[in-house]
């Protein structure tokens, strides 16, 4: 049977752990995966400055090389086993559209699979890393005037990302839609901006994008719940959007987890 995870993190993650690149393989053989797609967060782009304390938000260009490299040699160790995808997480970051079409044009031709994902939100002239953590959080909250505020500016940032001319290279899928709700015990919101939600699956369709079904989100102190929500999943499947699963694994141990959940949304 065909199983896939479709959003999984490597040693080359900075904020990762250093599990060896074989051990997050054997993991999925050993959860009954038949194909693992290596997404590891691509360098951030020229000329913007990652807003978290240390900043390790992403892979440094010194070593994409070397990234693209190992996977490959995974590939022929494991072939006969299971199915390794070279992939990237890209970071879209409002005004820097250029810089990133530039990085994808540039790489985009090595690889298999990739997502694009929202991280970091513009507040006036300054960038805020959405899922940091809950201090950043309320940060952005004060700065924007409320939750609502945030989630809505998330969301249209989101969409942003959706419609954005990052060339050919551009990821075809979404990576957790709804990471804005990382916080939501802490910081409730009423308005679920079913609109702007909308707005984006309507137009993920007409691209013929996929949805990362992403279920960090379970094991997150404050959020409890998949990336995206149930409700959202229905949207997407309304519209035949394929639904991915993604572990989102930064460690061995996480890959393939909570599939059965993700199995119960389709």
């Amino acid at each position: 049977m065909y199983r896939k995870d479709g959003h999984v993190h490597t040693p080359f993650c900075p904020h990762g752990s250093s599990d060896s690149f074989a051990s997050y393989v054997e993991q999925a053989i050993r959860n009954g995966f038949t194909s693992i797609s290596f997404t590891e967060h691509a360098p951030l782009p020229d000329g913007f400055i990652d807003p978290t304390p240390d900043k390790d938000s992403a892979m440094s260009f010194h070593h994409l090389a070397e990234y693209f490299e190992t996977i490959e040699a995974l590939k022929k160790e494991y072939q006969k086993y299971i199915d390794i995808k070279t992939g990237l997480e890209v970071d879209y970051i409002s005004g820097f559209e250029p810089e990133t079409k530039k990085f994808l044009n540039e790489f985009g031709q090595f690889l298999d699979d990739s997502i694009l994902s929202v991280h970091f939100l513009k507040a006036d002239d300054q960038y805020f890393c959405v899922d940091f953590d809950h201090y950043t959080f309320e940060k952005l909250v004060q700065r924007l005037g409320s939750t609502s505020n945030v989630y809505k500016h998330y969301y249209e940032t989101v969409y942003e990302a959706v419609v954005a001319d990052l060339g050919s290279y551009k990821p075809r899928r979404i990576g957790h839609l709804t990471l804005v709700r990382k916080f939501l015990k802490l910081f409730p919101v009423q308005d679920t901006h079913h609109h702007l939600i909308q707005k984006i699956i309507v137009e993920m369709a007409k691209q013929s994008m996929q949805l990362d079904v992403n279920v960090a989100g379970l094991r997150k102190e404050y959020c409890g719940e998949i990336y995206p929500t149930l409700s959202i999943i229905e949207m997407a499947k309304k519209e035949n959007i394929p639904l991915i699963y993604g572990s989102d694994a930064h460690n061995a141990k996480d890959v393939g987890i909570d599939y059965k959940k993700f199995e119960r949304t389709l």
